[in-house]
């Protein structure tokens, strides 16, 4: 399991190559989806109820930076042990403390498809930190685990809060990073620096993330995202990419993972026009998931 970065007195985060995860895919717990003969189907009708004994629910989020408030819960279908990129259109399900008591309302989760993987997200409200669980139509009372913390605990810049600046590696300026995109060819978002963007009268969608050595697969997609949006929003944020890693090694971690106390890629951080973070998108996104919350970000 990934395990949280530690700190050295200098306060910044140092984090071990082995538990640098991208994403929960490898690490996440695992609930089976696989519900008992009884189980309930949803009163209402809507969603779908999982076929007894077919899936296996994957998290595909990372389980130590999430804290009070609305939560993101990305998850995967596998299906002897590959992933089902046919499931569902929609999925329902509720959040549980750790008394098995439902503490949410049932929400209904639309099916976004992005390779390698298609994905579910709920985003339900959970007011306190602890231990809960996510229980998906269909599938076992237990549902899958996952858990909340004091936002002391978390590195992570949250929503909320500003996002701090710093000179990102750009074309003009790479900053001891080479290269200073690994995509190929080069992504058009290194043509200013995270400070410059945010000093721009526009909303910032700032991507640390690296597509050569993402170890899920995601980090690819997740800037082609980027790219695919850029020219829909492209008038209302400044888009900004920096690596993870300072060379093609792979060995030492660049500013944009120091500053970010970051232990899991990708991650996008969402702003508005001040600079304040309205939202993050972690370890995994579609195009689509990608411009409903840009779209929601600069309502």
């Amino acid at each position: 399991m990934q395990q949280p970065p530690e700190s050295p007195s200098d306060g910044r985060t140092r984090i071990g190559r082995r538990t640098f995860l991208t994403g929960a895919a490898a690490a996440g717990l695992l609930a089976a989806c696989s519900g008992d003969d009884d189980a309930e189907s949803p009163a209402d009708g809507a969603g779908s109820e999982l076929a007894p004994d077919t899936f296996i629910l994957v998290q595909r989020f990372p389980n130590t930076v999430l804290v009070p408030g609305e939560v993101r819960l990305p998850h995967s279908l596998t299906r002897d042990a590959a992933f089902v990129n046919d499931g569902p259109d929609e999925l329902g399900a509720y959040v549980a403390d750790i008394d098995g008591n439902q503490i949410s309302d049932r929400m209904v989760a639309p099916r976004f498809d992005v390779s390698p993987s298609s994905y579910y997200v709920w985003r339900p409200t959970i007011d306190e930190p602890g231990i809960y669980s996510l229980v998906v139509d269909g599938g076992p009372a237990t549902g899958a685990s996952f858990q909340v913390f004091d936002p002391s605990e978390v590195a992570v810049p949250l929503p909320g809060q500003l996002l701090a600046g710093f000179d990102t590696p750009t074309v003009g300026e790479p900053a001891g990073v080479d290269p200073i995109c690994t995509r190929d060819p080069m992504c058009p978002f290194h043509s200013v620096t995270l400070t410059e963007a945010l000093n721009v009268d526009r909303a910032v969608a700032y991507l640390v993330g690296t597509p050569a050595f993402c170890q899920t697969g995601t980090c690819a997609p997740a800037l082609e995202a980027l790219i695919e949006v850029e020219p829909e929003f492209g008038d209302d944020f400044v888009f900004v990419h920096a690596e993870v890693f300072t060379d093609l090694t792979a060995q030492d971690y660049t500013e944009a993972v120091l500053a970010s106390g970051l232990s899991f890629e990708p991650a996008l951080f969402i702003t508005d026009r001040a600079g304040e973070i309205v939202d993050r998108l972690d370890a995994i996104w579609s195009a689509d998931e990608l411009r409903e919350r840009l779209a929601l970000a600069n309502a």
